[in-house]
């Protein structure tokens, strides 16, 4: 009588150890490209609120009747937005400074985002862009 062979599952594991681990890899890249796109955002979001803030202090003084009246100008919007685009360098630009009523600031920033472990797949990168908006409020 011949004695059947069991199969040979030796080596088996080795495969699937190796194909977990490439693919837990790459989900671990995936992530760490994934959060840096969300930070980049996150500082770009920042930097149009600082900028909108401190456009709205852009104003100038008005006397209308009995009342003293702040509005706001597209220069003095310009000038203070750029200001804080300018202290924060790096490869944020201003797009737009204006202001759509004359009391609120409407700032628009752009910038890139670069992938820091994936370029393969992104080579020139990601356009990003943030808009945010301040208002005057004196009382």
């Amino acid at each position: 009588m011949k004695r059947r062979r069991r199969p040979d599952d030796e080596g088996s594991v080795l495969i699937l150890t190796l194909g977990f681990a490439v693919l837990a890899l790459a989900v671990v890249l995936v992530c760490v490209d994934a959060t840096s796109l969300y930070l980049a955002q996150k500082r770009l979001d920042a930097v149009a609120d600082a900028a909108a803030l401190a456009a709205a202090d852009g104003f100038t003084f008005e006397v209308v009747g009995d009342a003293a009246v702040a509005t706001l100008t597209r220069d003095g919007i310009e000038t203070q937005a750029r200001a804080i685009v300018d202290e924060v360098g790096g490869d944020v630009a201003l797009v737009a400074a204006d202001t759509p009523d004359g009391v609120s600031a409407r700032v628009t920033v752009a910038g890139a985002w670069r992938p820091p472990v994936l370029t393969i797949l992104v080579p020139d990168g990601i356009a990003l862009e943030a808009t945010a908006t301040s208002r005057t409020a004196l009382r």
